[in-house]
């Protein structure tokens, strides 16, 4: 007997609708589902910044425990709606960013060298891929100087994230 097929979710408010709008671009078959390789790109979509643990979280939270490998909307949906009202995965303030690269920035400098930078980004807590990394030198990386100069760097970043958030 064939599987009568589920109807399509509708968007109840604004928060829902960008969910479900992320989701769709990824929704290949149009059947409301996506494969679980795609939610990190999905949040990130939304603009969260998750970490791959945060991931793996959300896809064991979200995955069809029948069919495994893929996330239903159904199950998204009201998950991520919960997470983005909690403003969980969002990305760090400009505070603390600042804060991070001061650290780092043992003699005050201002600025962090090209090659402590990569160290950094490359080697320690969870590391970047070489791809992700080489993207955030193009902005970050003054080719003058060959120097991360960090608040500029940041105001970058939050204009970004502005522009992620009010689009």
């Amino acid at each position: 007997m064939a599987r009568k097929e589920e109807p399509k979710i509708q968007a109840n408010n604004d928060l829902e609708k960008k969910i479900i709008e992320a989701f769709e671009v990824f929704d290949h078959s149009g059947k409301q589902v996506v494969d679980v390789r795609e939610i990190g790109t999905i949040l990130r979509s939304l603009g969260c910044c998750p970490t791959e643990a945060e991931i793996q979280e959300v896809i064991l939270a979200t995955e069809n425990k029948e069919a495994t490998g893929n996330v239903p909307l159904s199950n998204f949906l009201p998950f991520m709606c919960k997470v983005m009202i909690q403003h969980r995965f969002y990305p760090a303030t400009a505070e603390m960013l600042l804060a991070a690269f001061r650290y780092f920035d043992t003699e005050g400098r201002g600025y962090l060298s090209k090659e402590r930078f990569t160290q950094l980004m490359l080697e320690e807590g969870e590391p970047f891929t070489q791809e992700e990394f080489e993207e955030m030198m193009q902005t970050a990386l003054d080719p003058v100087t060959d120097t991360i100069t960090y608040e500029y760097y940041i105001n970058q970043l939050m204009v970004c994230i502005l522009l992620i958030r009010f689009k």
